[in-house]
Formats: structure tokens, sequence, C-alpha cells
């Protein structure tokens, strides 16, 4: 049944409409008007199925694409997935125009920090508070690499031009019809064109696989577009609502690109060096473009403004003598800042700055260094009337140079605990201390590592053999000691621990700082340089827990953590801060999204009273970090509404999330919508902090959760690892084996098991495991399980109630209690993005018809049950109901994904009954271009 159009979308349509002109007149032009009809009738049968459920529609679209050569299918397959970019595209711009219209209008949107505010001034809490919580906050969004992440920065970068083109465009319109409109037009659709055929002409796949120093790239390229302006600006943003001056900057960047090990040999000691290198280049080339900017403006003669003597000073001990400017004392100071911030570029990076006034020299020692002399100029700008002067540039500069200093982002190293036990236990053994540290049990290898903490020497023995693991580990422990040297301790501040399934996983990892310089001193001791100064440690030691048995046991791993003697205070001699880290994706491959979810929420409570039990005098700061994927099956889903649910206590102004995979482009690509992400999140962590108080969730509500989440693990198991049938369906339905194949993230897609390959489901990556089920569009780990827990919740309701008070329990907790609310908008979301019709044709795949028909069949039953279940607790028929701009996206979107998904497995099917001779390279990449306009289209991966 179509669907009406509403006014507020033509113009996305409009934007569609042209986008897609545009690619039709380049596809006409390089491959033939046959081609393009091809392609046009494809297009128009595809919509038509998915608009109107034109069966013969359908028909004729499935036996054209059969009957395609792989050259064709390639062709064709390259037209829709960069139809689906283009889209992508249209629909950011209309996001920002309705956000634009909206502020204009006085309406307040939800997830923004004008309606924060208005929260917090309608609960009674004053801008002063407001910003004394800020003051003491920390937010950290942190960019991961991608073991699936498909775009190319040479894609990326077009792309970011046609998005400029197209808010040009709407400048345009918007200063109404004049002589000039049309001509202006006119030029910008034919600087769209040009982009358009940019694209066409470039390749979509890499040739060869994606290296740690390509993706260190990648990542850097959305700070040059976006971190670095937007930030900033948000700021000013917060202290313009706040009326204040200066809010203390609370809001940071992380990365993992370069330092995260777990998993990937790739990462070692010198990508550290690389990530932080070029890392350091672009945050000082971005400070020193913006002070030759200022350079250039501030042109004050001393002649007819004062200047106060500080500033004198400053403009005095520049080195810059140019008789053109003796009586302009700003611009004399600001050449001389220059001088000194190019010769920090290459003291620290090697590289030399794009222009010389004067010969770089005398380096800055830090970056508080240039902000003091900045201040400098800011304050005599002040005082001389130069408010307006201040406002714009230099207070963007100073915040800049504040937030990302000379090291851009914080890098968090990351590895697995049992590399950390190899290594320890080697150290232990070529010293004679302990000959089997593995064969310990926990208490005894807690008793052995607190020994060796607490004295002086190191273990390392001179001129001993070790292993190339040893040597490899050490290296990046004593790489990360030379680099917050030379970077400043904000370089490197966090050391995850995946795995973490005891106390020793920790303690192990403090006894490698101290190997390496790390630790400045014996536990329990003092400094070994300054006698009166406590023990700290440079990286704080994060616990990851990942699987369900590991979120379970969290709460009591930190408790025995915490009573070591002597760590407490060390750790509040390091900041007095414990972070601990929450895996989303392993949590829920093990146990499906209710279980995970749930065991998230009850972990992170139980965390909560852990740190209240250390009471006043041994106080820590708890941040979580939240491991969250881009799919909802990995903890995805809209940041805002997900930070408003997590358990009241568990924010308090500290909170870190990693932003992975297209959820990276889709979300940070654009400067605007960027900003847009950005205040959302500072906006759900002050109304997180300020309106979430003690937790008041009727023990009904936790009790109906903990029995759903009880069925619904019984549900997901039975299927995923108790059905003998399921592996086989799974590695053979999805283009998994493909996806292994293709030129994408660095890290390899499954952990290997000793002496070969992964074979089974426990031994491959969440994040491949759902980018899987997303290419073949069944979405599983985002909502199995689900709709039989609540079949059997209503069908055995809890003692006392009859099956409809059960159902009106379901619905209550839905309406009035945010964690529930925000699993049901997330499995609906999941649900939305599915599609069994074309999970149908993936099922087709599997050689056993026994095991594709149970296998499915079994899969199809669960979908309907969720859906059932969706139905009859949010009393909404239709998905997506209360997210209109999702399934507006959906709606204009999909129809056009579809024929990438016929085609893939189209080709797929040839690819695997064809022998390794037959194999043409263009099919192989035919497959490999639909899972990149598949994953642009559903815009999110793993």
């Amino acid at each position: 049944m179509a669907t009406r159009l509403r006014p507020q979308e033509q113009p996305l349509v409009d934007d569609i409409r042209l986008l897609g002109r545009l690619l039709g007149d380049v596809i006409r032009e390089h491959e033939g008007k046959a081609a393009y009809d091809l392609i046009e009738r494809i297009r128009k049968w595809s919509v038509s199925f998915r608009r109107h459920d034109d069966s013969q529609a359908d028909r004729l679209l499935k036996r054209t694409l059969r009957q395609l050569s792989d050259d064709k299918a390639v062709s064709v397959i390259r037209a829709f997935t960069y139809f689906s970019h283009l889209a992508n595209l249209a629909e950011d711009r209309h996001y920002i125009r309705r956000r634009l219209f909206h502020e204009r209008a006085g309406h307040q949107q939800t997830a923004s920090l004008p309606h924060a505010f208005s929260a917090l001034a309608q609960a009674g809490i004053a801008p002063s508070e407001v910003a004394k919580t800020l003051a003491k906050s920390h937010i950290s969004p942190v960019l991961t690499a991608h073991p699936t992440e498909v775009q190319r920065k040479s894609i990326l970068d077009a792309e970011r031009s046609i998005a400029q083109l197209l808010a040009q465009r709407d400048d345009i319109r918007d200063r109404g019809p004049d002589a000039l409109q049309a001509e202006a037009l006119s030029d910008n659709e034919m600087q769209i064109k040009a982009r358009i055929v940019q694209l066409w002409q470039t390749r979509l796949l890499r040739f060869t696989k994606l290296t740690v120093s390509d993706e260190i790239e990648n990542s850097l390229s959305y700070y040059e577009s976006t971190f670095l302006t937007q930030i900033p600006r948000l700021y000013k943003q917060i202290e313009r609502a706040l009326g204040t001056h200066r809010v203390p900057s609370f809001l940071r960047m992380g990365q993992w690109i370069g330092g995260d090990r777990d998993g990937n040999p790739n990462v070692n000691a010198q990508t550290l060096h690389e990530a932080l290198r070029r890392q350091s280049e672009v945050a000082i080339r971005h400070h020193l473009r913006a002070l030759h900017y200022l350079g250039a403006e501030l042109s004050m003669s001393a002649m007819l403004v004062p200047v106060g003597p500080a500033m004198q000073a400053l403009a005095a001990r520049s080195p810059d003598r140019n008789v053109h400017r003796t009586d302009e004392p700003y611009r004399r100071a600001l050449t001389g800042m220059y001088a000194r911030l190019a010769a920090t570029l290459a003291e620290l990076t090697g590289a030399q700055a794009a222009r010389h006034a004067i010969a770089p020299q005398n380096p800055y020692d830090n970056p508080q260094e240039l902000l003091d002399d900045l201040q400098v100029i800011r304050q005599s700008l002040l005082a001389n009337y130069g408010q307006a002067l201040v406002q714009q540039r230099l207070d963007e500069l100073i915040r800049a140079v504040d937030v990302f200093g000379f090291h851009l982002a914080t890098v968090d190293l990351r590895q697995s605990s049992d590399q950390h036990e190899q290594v320890v236990a080697q150290l232990l053994q070529v010293a004679g201390v302990q000959p089997d540290y593995l064969g310990l049990s926990e208490s005894e290898r807690v008793t052995v590592l607190l020994a060796m903490l607490r004295q002086a020497r190191p273990l390392r023995v001179p001129q001993a053999s070790y292993s190339e693991l040893v040597q490899k580990e050490l290296a990046v422990f004593e790489a990360a000691a030379h680099l917050r040297q030379q970077f400043g301790p904000q370089a490197l501040r966090q050391y995850i621990v995946s795995h973490t399934e005891s106390v020793s996983d920790l303690l192990e990892v403090y006894l490698l700082q101290k190997e390496t310089g790390l630790l400045n001193g014996p536990l329990g001791g003092h400094a070994y340089d300054a006698p009166d100064v406590p023990v700290r440690a440079g990286l704080l030691v994060v616990p990851l827990f990942e699987t369900i048995a590991d979120l379970q046991r969290a709460p009591d791993i930190m408790r025995a953590f915490f009573s070591q003697a002597d760590i407490v205070p060390m750790l509040q001699a390091s900041g007095g801060e414990q972070e601990i880290m929450l895996g989303y994706s392993d949590s829920n491959k093990d146990g499906g999204i209710f279980t995970s979810t749930w065991e998230l929420y009850r972990a992170e409570l139980a965390l909560v009273q852990v740190f209240a039990d250390l009471g006043r005098a041994r106080q820590l700061t708890m941040r979580l970090f939240h491991g969250r994927g881009g799919t909802v099956g990995r903890g995805g889903g809209p940041s805002y509404e997900a930070i408003l649910a997590q358990p009241p206590g568990t924010v308090g102004g500290q909170i870190r999330l990693t932003e992975q995979g297209e959820v990276i482009g889709s979300k940070y690509a654009n400067p605007d919508i960027g900003r847009r992400n950005l205040e959302t999140l500072v906006a759900a962590t002050l109304q997180a902090t300020l309106l979430q108080h003690e937790d008041q969730t009727p023990e009904a509500f936790l009790q109906a959760a903990q029995r759903l989440s009880d069925d619904s693990f019984s549900a997901y198991q039975a299927l995923v690892y108790q059905n003998p049938s399921f592996a086989e369906y799974f590695f053979e339905s999805t283009p998994i084996g493909e996806i292994a194949q293709l030129n994408i993230g660095s890290r390899p897609a499954a952990r290997p098991k000793q002496g070969g390959k992964a074979a089974r489901i426990e031994d491959l990556r969440a994040i491949p495991w759902g980018f899987s089920w997303g290419q073949c569009r069944l979405t599983l780990p985002g909502w199995l399980g689900f709709g039989q827990a609540v079949h059997q919740f209503l069908a055995r309701p809890p003692a006392g109630l009859k099956r409809a008070q059960a159902l009106d329990l379901l619905r209550s907790m839905y309406e009035n209690w945010p964690f529930f609310r925000a699993i049901l908008s997330n499995i609906d979301m999941a649900l939305a993005k599915s599609d069994l019709a074309i999970g149908s044709r993936y099922a087709s795949l599997v050689t056993n018809r026994r095991v594709r028909d149970q296998v499915f069949g079994e899969i199809s039953a669960q979908w309907h049950r969720t859906a059932w279940a969706l139905r009859q607790i949010t009393r909404q028929n239709d998905r997506l109901a209360s997210n209109p701009a999702l399934a507006r996206s959906i709606r204009h979107r999909f129809p056009y994904i579809d024929p990438l998904h016929h085609l893939q497995v189209e080709l797929i099917s040839r690819f695997r009954q064809q022998s390794a001779k037959e194999v043409s390279d263009r099919g192989k990449r035919g497959i490999h271009l639909a899972i990149n306009g598949i994953a642009a289209g559903l815009r999110n991966t793993g």
C-alpha cells in the first residue's frame, strides 16, 4: 500500500530525485543507454514491489537479475551502491534542514541542549549547578577501528563535497528568486554532477587489505572535517545557554586506532608511535592555521588603541622584526607564536609548517604555554574595546588548544588478559621467582603479583632471552612511557584489559607498568624520585567485562580488587577514578539482546554499590565505558535514549562510549550533524546525572525483567548454540566467508584457534557476526529470544496474576520504565530493518534443504513471535511508529537496496558453485561491491 508523501518530505524527495537523475546521466554517458535502461527497469520493479507489493514486478526483477552476466551484474551493483551513498547524503541534508526549521520556529527538539536545559530548569536546577556538574564531568566518544568497515577515504572525501553542495543549494533557494538564482542553481548542479562523475570513476574497493596506517588516516579525517571545529562551537553554545564565561573542558575525544592490540597482530609499538605522531600533526596544523588567520585579523595599531603591559611584553619577546609591523603588537606576537608552534610541530612530528614569516624557533614545551600566550592576547583585547574580536576565532582556538592540546585525542591501549599472563609468566620464570605461574590458583597468583609490585627491583634479567610476545608487549609499554613524556599524560591514559575474569588480570598490567617505568614506585611505597609523593600509575587499568558470565562476576571482581592492600590509595593518587568497560557485543552474541541488556543493567547497579561501599575515606569516581557497536545487536541505537535508560546513579557526569564503523561516518562525516550528535551526548548525560536519583523501579518490574531475561536466554541459546544445524545454516546462508576475503578492516574477522581458523560460532568475533546478519537482512542479534520470552511470560503469568494482568504489567513497564522502553525501541528498529522475504533468498544458499527449512523456519517463527510481542506491549501495529525519521529513511531508501541483496545472493551462488579456476574476478568484485552498498544503505555494519 502506497504511503502518502508528507509536505515536509518534499525537499528530501527533490534532492533524491536530483541526485538520482544526475547519477542516471553519468551512467548513460559512461555505460551506454542499454545499461541505463536496464538499471532503470530494475529500479522501477524494485520500488513497485516494495511499495505496492507487486508480485509481477518481483518475478520480473528476479528473472532479470538471474540472467545478468557478471559484468552487467557489477554495473548494476555499482549503480545501486552509489545511489545508496547519494541517498544518505540527501537524508543528512534533510535532517539538518528539519532541525534548523524547528530551531527557527522555537520548537525544542527532544535530544538537544535547549530541551535538556529546559527540563533541568523545570526541576529547579539552576544554571550554576549545571556548570558545577559539567566542571566535574568527563564525556568522551571513542573512535575505534572496525573489522567490517567498508568505506574508502577517497569516497568519503567526494561525498563530503556533495554534502556541502547540497547545503549550498539550500542557501541559494533561501535567498529567494532573483536574476542570479537560476544561474547559481545550474552551476551548483554542474558541480554536483562533477563529483558524481568522480565517484563513478573512483574504485569503491581496495586492492589490498586495510592497514593500521590506513585506519589512522581515515579516523583523522573526521577530526579535520568535524571535531576540531565543532567541539569548540558546542562549548560556546553551552556557555551561552548557561550565561557563564567559561566551562572547564569536559568533552574530549578518544581513539583506539593504533593502540588496540586485542586480536590484531598488526598493532604494536610502531603503530602507537605513528598514531600519536599523526594525531599531533593534525592538531598542531589546525592551531597553526588558526594563528595565521588571527594574524590577518588582529591588525590593530598601538598608535590607535591602547595595549597592556603583558601584551607589550609578549610582542617584545617575538623575534619578528619586520618594520611594517612595528606598531602592530598583536601581529608581532602572533608571528612569534606561530614560529614557536612551527618548531613544536617539527620537534614532535618531524613535519614542517605550511608557511614561515620567520624561521621556526623556541618550541613550546606543552600546550599550556601556548594557552598562556593566547590568554594574554585575549585579556588585552577585552581591556581595549576588542570583545567582538575575541568571541569568534580566538575563543575557539583557546578552546581547541585546551581540548585537543598537541595530542588531539587520548589513545587507549587494549590487549587480552591471556596475553598479559603469558608475558608475566615468562618474566617470573626467567627471574627465578615462580617457575609455573600459569599453574597457580587465583589466590596464589594475586599473592605473587602483589609481592612483586611491592618490590623496587625489576623482574627483567639483562642479557636474558625472551620470547617475541614478551618483547613485543613490553615494547608497547615502553613506547607508552616515552609518548606520555613527549605528548603529555592525556595522550595515553587508559589501558583496557579484554576478557577480564579475575583480580590477577588487572594486577598483571600494573606489574608490567612497574617493569617499564609507568608505575613510579613500588606499591605501598613512594615515588622513586620524590620520597614524599605517593606511588602513581601512568595508565589507568580498565577491566572489560564482555560475556554474560563476566558481567555477572564484575561486582565481585571489583570488590576483591579494591580490597587488596594499597590498591585504593594508589588509585586515589593516580587521579581518584576507576573506569570500567562493559561489552555489549560479546554479551549479546552470548545470550541475545534482552539478556545482554538486562545483565548490563544489573551489573551497573551492583557496581554503583561496590563504589559506595568504599566509604568517604577511600572514595573513587566510577566511570563506565560503554562498548556499544553500530547495530542494535551490538548495543547500537539512539545514544540519547540509551544514556537516559542507564540505571540511576550510574552516569554521574562520567561516560565514555565507542563509535564504530559506518556509524562514525553517519554521525560525524557531516560537521553539522556531528555537532548535533555531540550535543545529544552532553544533553543526555546532564539529564541522566541531575534528574535521576535513587532507583525507584518497582520490584514487580525487576522480577518481570529477570523472568523475561531467563526465558529469552534459553530461547536464544536453544537456536544459536544448541541447534546442531545452526552453524551450518549461518556459514552458508550469510556472506561471512566473502566478508572475510574483503579488504576491509585490518583486524581478522575471527579469533583463530591454535592450529587453524575459526570454524565455530563461538570463535567468530561479535562484529562480523552482526555484520553478516545485517547483510542477509535478518538482523537476528537485535531481536532473537524476546518474542518467545513474552509468549512464555503471558502463558505462565507471575504468581497471582492472570494473563491480561501480566500483559498490563508489561505495558506499564514500557510506559513508565526508560530501560524497558529503550530495549523495545531497539528491537523495533532491528525488526524494521529486517526482511524475511530477502532473508529467505539468502536461505536458498544453504545446500542441505533439511537444514535450510528447519533453521529458517525457526527464525521466521521467532521473528513473527517477536513482532507479535511488540504489538501487544506497545499497542502499535506499525514498525517505528515512535521514530518517524527512521521510518521515512527506510521508506525512501530500502527499495534501492533490494536489488543489491538479490544480486549478492545470485553472485554468491555462482561463486560457491564454481571451481577456483572458473571464478571470475569481476563476479567476486560484484559480491564485495554489494556488501559495500548494503552496508551503506543500512547505515551501519556490525
